[in-house]
């Protein structure tokens, strides 16, 4: 059986995309469907006596409620809190699109939607020559886009949708996360955002992050669900 898969994005490391992530996947298990979930590079993880384990994949493994591998989930996992090709090249592993790619299809033949959580921002690099970027066209599927909303998010939004389209991935939307409950002028950043973008995001997730932790983002789903029927892709 095919599945339905969507790549999440963001503007910059930090925001928010687990979270986005997470609901997404808690909101299509609301509606019934079986989901899959892949973190395929993480770097910033821990040691656990079962190996190195990262956050972002733990939290997505959670709400999918998934009893597949842990390597199934996160196929390239490392310590250190850097960008991933410099963790990758300190101990001698090559990403390889084509491996993230075969765990992909094998969660694609036994689930309804497939939640991929990119590292970092569109262009993390993951090698000398790669970035995420190469990790969703591998996976031929759109890309939602999360907008971190503080300073600079006008301009990161444009770039990171112009490189999406460039790249030849589909672009799903976009989400507001606001994450520094400091910033000025929220209102009239999202305003321009929706201007800039052209068209109305997909939701807002507010700051609050003892309410998210129990958002499934339904609303967000079944929009996002309208949206990729637009785009049905076969994995």
């Amino acid at each position: 059986m095919s599945g339905r898969g969507i790549f999440i994005t963001g503007t910059d490391t930090g925001v928010g995309k687990t979270v986005v992530a997470a609901g997404l996947v808690r909101a299509f298990r609301s509606e019934g469907h079986r989901v899959g979930v892949m973190k395929p590079v993480a770097s910033g993880s821990i040691g656990t006596p079962q190996g190195l384990r990262n956050g972002d994949a733990l939290a997505l493994i959670e709400a999918s409620g998934t009893e597949r591998p842990y390597g199934d989930v996160n196929p390239y996992c490392f310590e250190p809190a850097v960008s991933p090709h410099i963790a990758a090249k300190e101990v001698k592993i090559e990403i390889d699109c084509n491996l993230i790619r075969h765990h992909f299809d094998v969660l694609a033949a036994e689930t309804d939607r497939i939640v991929v959580e990119g590292a970092g921002g569109w262009f993390a690099p993951i090698s000398d020559h790669q970035t995420m970027a190469d990790v969703a066209w591998a996976l031929s599927v759109p890309a939602l886009m999360v907008v971190g909303v503080r300073l600079g998010c006008l301009n990161h939004a444009q770039l990171t949708r112009l490189a999406i389209e460039a790249r030849g991935v589909t672009f799903a939307g976009w989400v507001a996360s606001q994450m520094d409950p400091a910033v000025e002028r929220a209102a009239e950043n999202l305003a321009a955002l929706e201007r800039l973008l052209g068209e109305p995001p997909l939701a807002v997730v507010p700051y609050a992050p003892q309410a998210v932790a129990t958002l499934c983002l339904t609303q967000v789903a079944q929009r996002l669900a309208r949206h990729l029927a637009q785009h049905t892709i076969s994995l």
